[in-house]
C-alpha cells in the first residue's frame, strides 16, 4: 500500500460519560497517551488538534436522573463541568472539550442521519423487544441480565457475556429480567432504523486485515474475532425521551442511539472549534486520524463508526487505534458503581501539584498490552525512587554545584575527555530513540528512555566527583558542570510530553524558553555565561502517612460495599422438582487444563468423568491458575448440549458460586468420591 503523505494529524479521545467523574482507568487507558502524543506533535511544529467532550445522552443518564429526583440535563451539566475542570487541571490540553448535547452536535448528528437515510443506507424493522412494565420503557441490552447460553454464566448481559465473551442479544439470554426493576421483561413490538453492518463486512476485512497489520495486536485481534463470527446490523434508534431525536418522519418518540450519537462528536466539536475549515480535519485525505480510547470501546472506533462514515462517503478513516488494556486498582478491578476508584478530582485536592507524578505513574504502569495494575505503594515507589531521586537528584545537584563554584552561569568547558564524549555520545540519539518509539505509541517504553537520559546524568556526574576537583581543577570542573547542564535542558526537552508543569519549572530554572523538538540531543543547548534561575526541588518525597491516608479511603470503601453486598441475591422463580432432576450434575477430576488462547477468561478442562472423559470451558481463568485446578474434584452438569467456545467443543459446565465481589469459587466434593459420581 503507497504510504499516505501527512499533512496534520486529528487526534480523538474517547467521550467520557457524563454520568460519573473520572478516575485513574480513564485516565491511563486514553487521556495521558493522548495527552502526550499531542504534546509531543505540537513540539515537532506539526499541525495537530486533541478533540474531546463529554458523551451526554443515553440510558444510565436518566436512571441516575430517576433516582436523584433531577433532569438528565441537571446530571450531564453537574459531570461535564466537574470533568473538564479535572482535564484542565492535570494538564490534558484539548483543544476543544465540547460535550454531546450541544447544538452543533445536536445538527451535526441529524444531518449525518439524514444523510445516510437518503442514501437508502437504513433497514426498517419492526421487531420485538422487551419492555419493563415496572420501570415504563423499553431496556436497553446492556439493563438485561440473564443466563449465557453458550457458557451457562447466570450474569450474564443483553449484549456480551463476560465470562465467555460471546456477543449477545438480550433474546438469546436464559431467565432474563430487568437490571432496572428486577422484573420480568415482557415484549413488545417498535420499529427501528438499522445499519447494516454486515454490507460492510468485507470491505471491512480488507481496509482491517489487510491493510492494517500495523495496529496493536489487542486491537487487530479483538477485530478479527469480531470479523470472523460474522456482523450483523445494529440498530441506530431506540425508544426514549433524552437524546437526539431521530429526525425524520414517523420516528416520534424515538432517539438516536448513544453509539450511533458519541463517535459523531468529535465531528461535531471539530466543527465547533473550526467552523470555517473543520473539512480538512475530517474529509482531506491527508489528515492522519487517531483515536485513544480503552479497549471497550475498539469495536465502535474499529468497526462501527468506519462502517459508519464509508456509508456516509466523504470522511476519512482512522489511521490508527492504539487501544489499552484495563488498569486495576489494588489488585482489583475498578467500579464506578462500587466506588473502587481514585477520582481525578480527589487526586488533586488530596495531593496538590502533583500531577506530573501521577500522569508520570500511569505512564510506567500503563496497560498498552495486557490489563496493569495500580497500587499507592508503587505510587510512592516510582515518585521516592525514580523522580526524586534520579531525575530530581541531578538536576538539583547540576543546578546547586553551578550556584556555588561558578556564580549561577552556565561555565565555560575546556577540553573533553574520552569519558565526556562517550556521555555526550551517550545522549546524542535520544531524539531518534524517543521519536520511534512515539510515533509507534510506546509511551511507555519512550518515558523510560527519558528516565535512562537522567540516569545517564547521574552516572556521569557520580564517576567526575566534581566537588572533589574543585580544589584542583577548575576548568575540569567547568566542563562537567557545562555538560551536566546541558543534559539538564535536554531533559526538559525529553520529558516535556510526559512532565509538563515539571519541565515549565525545569525551563525557569535554567531560565530559557522551551527549546525546540529538533535540538533534543544537542550538546549546545545552553551557551557559556547563560545566568541561570533561582533552583528549587523539582519532586519531593511523599511520605508514608500520605500513602496510608489513600489506602484507608480504599479500605472504607471496600468496608462499606460488603456491608452492602452481604445481602445474598434474590431467589428465582420457583421450579417443579421435575425440572431439577432433569439437571444431570457429576463429580469428576481435572486431568488437564490450559488457558484458552486469546480468550482472558476462559480455561479449557480435560475431565475425568468416569465414562471416558470429556472436555469442558469454563470462564473462570480470573480466579483460578491452570495448575491449581489439576488433580481437583469438581461438579459439572454433564447432560448440557455441547457448545464450541472460541472454537472448543465444551461438553458440560463447571459449577461455581459467585461471591459479591464478582469472584468465583468452583464448587468441590467435601471428599473425594469416584469420577462420574452423580450429585443429588
Amino acid at each position: 500500500m503507497e504510504e499516505k503523505k501527512i499533512k496534520r494529524t486529528l487526534i480523538t479521545a474517547a467521550l467520557p460519560y457524563a454520568n460519573g467523574p473520572v478516575h485513574i482507568g480513564h485516565l491511563a487507558g486514553v487521556y495521558v497517551p493522548a495527552d502526550i502524543y499531542a504534546r509531543y506533535l505540537r513540539m515537532k511544529g506539526e499541525e495537530v488538534l486533541l478533540i474531546g467532550g463529554s458523551d451526554e445522552h443515553g440510558v444510565p443518564i436518566t436512571i441516575r436522573a430517576r433516582k436523584e429526583g433531577v433532569t438528565p440535563q441537571d446530571i450531564v451539566d453537574r459531570y461535564h463541568l466537574l470533568i473538564k475542570k479535572s482535564f484542565e487541571d492535570f494538564g490534558i490540553t484539548f483543544d476543544i472539550y465540547s460535550r454531546t448535547t450541544s447544538e452543533t452536535h445536536r445538527q451535526t448528528v441529524s444531518d449525518f442521519f439524514r444523510t445516510l437515510y437518503y442514501k437508502g443506507v437504513f433497514i426498517e424493522r419492526t421487531s420485538e423487544q422487551y419492555y419493563d412494565e415496572e420501570a415504563k420503557l423499553f431496556l436497553a441490552d446492556r439493563y438485561i441480565m440473564g443466563t449465557c447460553p453458550h457458557c451457562g454464566n447466570e450474569r450474564a448481559y443483553g449484549d456480551q457475556c463476560e465470562a465467555c465473551g460471546t456477543s449477545l442479544s438480550p433474546t438469546d439470554l436464559k431467565n432474563p429480567k430487568s437490571t432496572i426493576s428486577g422484573s420480568v421483561p415482557v415484549m413488545r413490538e417498535t420499529k427501528h432504523w438499522y445499519l447494516p453492518l454486515d454490507q460492510y463486512e468485507p470491505f471491512l476485512r480488507e481496509w482491517i486485515l489487510e491493510e492494517h497489520k500495523e495496529w496493536k495486536p489487542n486491537v487487530y485481534g479483538q477485530c478479527k474475532s469480531w470479523l470472523d463470527m460474522g456482523l450483523q446490523p445494529r440498530a441506530v434508534s431506540r425508544d426514549l425521551d433524552w437524546g437526539i431525536p431521530v429526525p425524520v418522519e414517523g420516528a416520534e418518540g424515538k432517539v438516536l442511539y448513544v453509539w450511533f450519537d458519541a463517535p459523531i462528536g468529535y465531528i461535531s466539536n471539530t466543527k465547533e472549534l473550526c467552523p470555517d475549515d473543520w473539512e480538512k480535519w475530517w474529509k482531506d485525505p491527508e489528515t492522519k486520524l487517531v483515536h485513544f480510547i480503552g479497549k471497550d470501546n475498539i469495536v465502535f472506533h474499529c468497526i462501527v463508526f468506519p462502517a459508519m462514515l464509508k456509508a456516509e462517503g466523504s470522511f476519512i478513516l482512522p489511521d490508527n487505534v492504539p487501544a489499552n488494556e484495563f488498569l486495576n486498582l489494588e489488585g482489583e478491578k475498578i467500579s464506578t458503581s462500587r466506588n473502587w476508584a481514585v477520582w481525578l478530582h480527589e487526586y488533586l485536592e488530596d495531593l496538590p501539584g502533583k500531577q506530573d507524578v501521577l500522569r508520570y505513574v500511569l505512564t510506567a504502569n500503563a496497560p498498552e498490552t495486557k490489563d496493569n495494575d495500580f497500587t499507592w505503594k508503587d505510587f510512592q515507589a516510582h515518585n521516592n525512587n525514580e523522580l526524586v531521586a534520579i531525575l530530581g537528584n541531578f538536576i538539583n545537584r547540576a543546578l546547586v554545584l553551578t550556584g556555588k563554584y561558578f556564580e549561577n552561569k552556565v561555565p565555560t568547558p575546556c577540553e573533553l575527555t574520552d569519558y565526556d564524549k562517550e556521555t555526550l555520545n551517550g545522549f546524542a540519539g535520544v531524539k531518534t530513540r524517543l521519536e520511534r518509539l512515539l510515533d509507534t505509541y510506546h509511551f511507555r517504553d519512550a518515558q523510560k528512555e527519558a528516565m535512562n537520559l537522567a540516569r545517564v546524568g547521574n552516572k556521569y556526574l557520580a564517576d567526575t566527583e566534581p566537588w572533589k576537583l574543585a580544589k584542583t581543577d577548575m576548568n575540569r570542573v567547568a566542563t562537567i558542570l557545562n555538560i551536566s547542564l546541558q543534559i539538564a535542558a535536554n531533559l526538559s526537552v525529553a520529558f516535556r510530553p510526559f512532565l509538563p508543569f515539571s519541565m515549565e519549572k525545569l525551563n525557569k530554572m535554567l531560565n530559557i524558553a522551551p527549546p525546540e523538538w529538533n535540538r533534543l540531543g544537542s550538546a549546545t543547548l545552553l551557551e557559556a555565561g547563560h545566568p541561570l534561575g533561582t533552583t528549587e526541588l523539582l519532586f519531593e518525597k511523599i511520605e508514608d502517612d500520605a500513602i496510608e491516608k489513600q489506602i484507608r479511603k480504599l479500605l472504607e470503601t471496600k468496608k462499606e460495599n460488603e456491608a452492602t453486598e452481604k445481602q445474598a441475591p434474590p431467589i428465582r422463580e420457583t421450579i417443579d422438582f421435575s425440572d431439577f432432576t432433569k439437571l444431570d450434575i457429576r463429580a469428576g477430576t481435572v486431568l488437564e487444563c490450559i488457558k484458552v488462547p486469546k480468550a482472558d477468561k476462559l480455561l479449557q478442562l480435560r475431565i475425568d468423568d468416569g465414562l471416558g472423559g470429556r472436555t469442558i470451558v469454563s470462564g473462570i481463568a480470573n480466579d483460578y491458575k491452570p495448575e491449581e485446578l489439576v488433580g481437583k474434584q469438581v461438579c459439572f452438569i454433564a447432560n448440557l448440549a455441547p457448545r464450541k467456545l472460541k472454537g472448543i467443543l465444551s461438553e458440560g459446565m463447571i459449577l461455581s458460586a459467585e461471591n459479591a465481589d464478582g469472584h468465583l469459587a468452583v464448587i468441590v466434593p467435601e471428599k473425594n468420591v469416584l469420577s462420574g459420581s452423580e450429585v443429588k
